[in-house]
């Protein structure tokens, strides 16, 4: 059974990797490889493997550049080592090019064959620690076989920047239904199952106020999620006004420019919409530190702040905490999700494509080719999400 395969660590060690028969007419695959921050990704070829019973190859047909992807090309984020070839990436969609034979379905039964595309976790819990052990999802060992690994260490295809992706068990893997486009799927494991998962968590009550800091992908998804949820007013903040623009698209009752008006001003527009009271709910997705104290000073007595865009360590900032024991606020964090939600993710888009345009999510397209000039352009902040297309093969 798939969910048996996926579900627990393979125990048994690695076999020797080898050229996959089926593929005699293309043999090698390419991968962009990272070594350094802000320096150019290098395009190397490795032996396209074969699978062993319990893991599949997938095809890359899209790849995206995250704002966690810019973050370790900026030299920021969790540290990996210096000069380690490895292949970044985890935002993506791919098709089954070879599946081993112990496979038969995805994690909730469907039958797979090869050819399928599907929708997958870019991580994989190890089952063995603390956070695994209690249920909660986070496991400190989610990214073993990704960040830190040597594109030269087989099966080689480790990330997402590649034409192929190699997948171990432990991941859940998922369908994806026909009537969905590769770019209303790609940002799924990522952007979309963050923020469903994490709105799942902090908790939206029918009517609640919700003030989103930052319009990007994430901020995006969420002002449609919690309109789904019962959200009764949506207030957006951003400085971008073509992103608040498309955050209306998106289900947001109010905008505010951060670019127009100051700190004490924005807090007092949100009071004044709550009859002085102040959110429900605040949800950053911005990325950074200094918006934190701002969105705990929107909150009413008893509101809820959820975390989700500061992934970065070393960054501190100054809150009062004050403000938050005496007036019973709560704060959740949330870095990764549980296996119900990539399913409930492809659920929704089916459910609401038509309803929010979500084809705007994916603002720029570049050819695979063209990694680095795609990361050079996503560093200035212009594009949503940029999405990396990857050729064809016969």
């Amino acid at each position: 059974m798939f969910l048996q395969v996926y579900g627990i660590e393979h125990q048994s060690p690695d076999p020797p990797y080898r050229t996959a028969r089926k593929l005699k007419k293309m043999k090698t695959g390419k991968v962009a490889v990272f070594t350094e921050p802000q320096i150019p990704m290098e395009f190397r070829e490795y032996p396209i493997p074969s699978v062993t019973p319990d893991d599949m190859l997938l095809r890359i047909r899209m790849a995206n550049i995250c704002g966690s992807d810019l973050h370790f090309w900026r030299g920021h984020g969790p540290k990996i080592e210096s000069g380690i070839p490895q292949v970044l990436g985890h935002e993506m969609i791919g098709t089954i090019e070879a599946m081993g034979r112990n496979i038969k379905t995805d994690s909730i039964g469907q039958r797979l064959t090869e050819g399928d595309r599907i929708a997958y976790s870019y991580f994989k819990p190890c089952q063995h620690c603390w956070m695994c052990l209690n249920g909660k999802p986070g496991c400190p060992n989610r990214y073993r076989d990704w960040l830190g690994v040597s594109s030269e260490q087989p099966p080689h295809f480790h990330g997402a920047y590649g034409e192929y992706y190699y997948m171990k068990p432990g991941h859940w893997v998922f369908k994806v239904p026909d009537e969905l486009s590769d770019a209303l799927v790609s940002p799924i494991n990522c952007a979309l199952s963050e923020v469903i998962y994490g709105l799942n968590q902090i908790g939206i009550t029918l009517g609640d106020t919700v003030v989103i800091q930052g319009a990007g992908g994430l901020g995006l998804y969420a002002t449609a999620v919690a309109r789904e949820m019962g959200a009764g007013k949506i207030i957006v903040l951003d400085r971008l006004p073509a992103r608040l623009a498309l955050a209306r698209e998106f289900g947001a009752d109010e905008t505010l420019n951060v670019d127009e008006i100051d700190m004490d001003a924005r807090v007092g527009y949100v009071l004044d919409q709550t009859s002085g009271i102040g959110a429900d709910l605040v949800a950053e997705f911005v990325g950074s530190p200094r918006v934190l104290a701002e969105g705990v000073e929107m909150l009413r007595w008893g509101g809820r702040y959820l975390w989700i865009g500061n992934i970065n360590l070393g960054f501190p900032t100054e809150i009062d905490p004050g403000n938050i024991v005496r007036c019973s606020k709560a704060i959740r964090g949330v870095i990764v999700y549980e296996p119900w939600v990539i399913p409930r993710a492809l659920d929704f888009l089916m459910r609401t494509r038509d309803r929010y345009p979500f084809h705007k999510i994916i603002s720029d397209t570049f050819p695979f080719s063209d990694i680095n000039e795609a990361f050079s352009y996503a560093d200035t902040g212009s594009a949503i999400r940029i999405g990396l297309e990857f050729d064809e093969v016969d």
